[in-house]
């Protein structure tokens, strides 16, 4: 009865609750990444990205104006009087304060701090401070004072400017965004020129050994990349080309081929049979049936190559530092300049955020345009 009409089952519910979840686990990495890429590494620190659009509470230490330069006379000892934020003031109200990193909010703005010894301190709302002693005790370094303030929600285009804008290497990466293109485009043309001219022979032409080649096909797709690493770079530096583009560009072309050739190759097999008869019942060659009937046909199945392809070597790392090996920084892709940035910055999460995104922001555009193409080509041969 839980299968009848007007009624879903209780699988239907299970699989649109996972989908649910699982939608969520991918937007709210991406959406935090979004709105830390516009906050300051301060704010970062502070607070989680979910409060950017709230006040929040930051600690901020500071010091006291030099007392050897700054003590007046009041009466039998000396006072101190400045404001924390500077001369100007700050923007922020103070709410707590302290003068240990213990407790760093000890009093409310306004009280009175002993220190010890006769020595007092007290703090204003606006940062303002008096600070009070006899001549041993205000002298030296600032009295040390943690402040607790309300920081207003804000956001910065300052990080996409350092990252996308500065002249020095460690910084910019709008060089590293083009070469990662100058990379991922070719590396993604090559592929599916060469697996459609091979899926189309393994699925409509007759010549012997034809199984044995879909079978190696096949096996191939299990090889792990890492495995021919070594040998691929060792063959491109004996004939020369194991430092650049053109190196890298083979080098994804041949871990692409396998499953561009399987992938195609049974989109094409799904195709009317009796179209290809009649085209060469009419005298047209196997090059014209290609080339105006077959492959306007399977362009869901290149566009859902195409996908996977630039997606995966647009995120590539492991590649790219292994056939583009340049000490100056001219060939360095997004992926090697943010591990960079992780090594030279540390914990500058403003920088890392905002290049990240920028990172991901060219295959999700990628992604959402041609959605519609993976699913047709990942359904390719499924069904008859």
């Amino acid at each position: 009865m839980d299968n009848i009409a007007g009624r879903k089952s209780g699988l239907n519910w299970a699989v649109h609750i996972s989908v649910v979840a699982l939608v969520l686990l991918w937007i709210f990495p991406t959406v935090g990444l979004f709105v830390s890429s516009f906050r300051t590494g301060d704010q970062i620190s502070a607070s989680g990205w979910w409060k950017a659009l709230f006040p929040t509470e930051e600690i901020v230490q500071y010091r006291a104006d030099d007392p050897d330069e700054a003590r007046l006379p009041d009466g039998s000892g000396y006072v101190v009087r400045g404001n924390l934020f500077g001369p100007e003031g700050g923007a922020n109200e103070v709410t707590a304060w302290g003068t240990s990193s213990r407790d760093v909010a000890a009093y409310a703005p306004g009280d009175l701090a002993d220190l010890g010894d006769g020595e007092t301190m007290r703090v204003e709302a606006d940062g303002s401070y008096e600070w009070r002693g006899n001549e041993d005790q205000l002298s030296g370094r600032g009295q040390r004072v943690f402040l607790s303030t309300t920081v207003p929600p804000s956001f910065t285009l300052d990080n996409y400017e350092r990252v996308l804008l500065s002249g020095d290497r460690t910084d910019s990466m709008a060089k590293a965004f083009f070469n990662t293109l100058t990379v991922t485009i070719p590396a993604t043309i090559i592929p599916i020129l060469v697996a459609a001219f091979a899926a189309y022979a393994l699925a409509w032409m007759d010549f012997p050994g034809r199984a044995l080649l879909i079978a190696a096909i096949v096996a191939l797709l299990v090889v792990p990349l890492q495995l021919a690493l070594i040998p691929l770079l060792k063959f491109h530096n004996e004939i020369g080309i194991g430092k650049g583009y053109l190196g890298v560009w083979l080098a994804h072309t041949g871990f692409g081929l396998p499953l561009a050739i399987y992938l195609l190759r049974n989109y094409m097999v799904g195709l009317p049979r009796d179209i290809i008869e009649n085209a060469k019942v009419d005298g047209a060659t196997d090059f014209q049936i290609f080339t105006k009937i077959v492959l306007p046909l399977s362009f869901p199945a290149l566009a859902s190559f195409a996908i996977f392809q630039f997606l995966w070597t647009w995120n590539d790392l492991l590649v790219a530092m292994v056939f583009l090996i340049d000490s100056s920084g001219e060939t360095t892709v997004m992926t090697r300049q943010i591990v960079e940035l992780l090594g030279t910055r540390g914990g500058n999460w403003e920088i890392l955020a905002t290049a990240a995104f920028v990172s991901i922001s060219v295959p999700l555009a990628v992604f959402f345009l041609m959605q519609r193409y993976l699913v047709r080509g990942l359904l390719a041969g499924s069904v008859k």
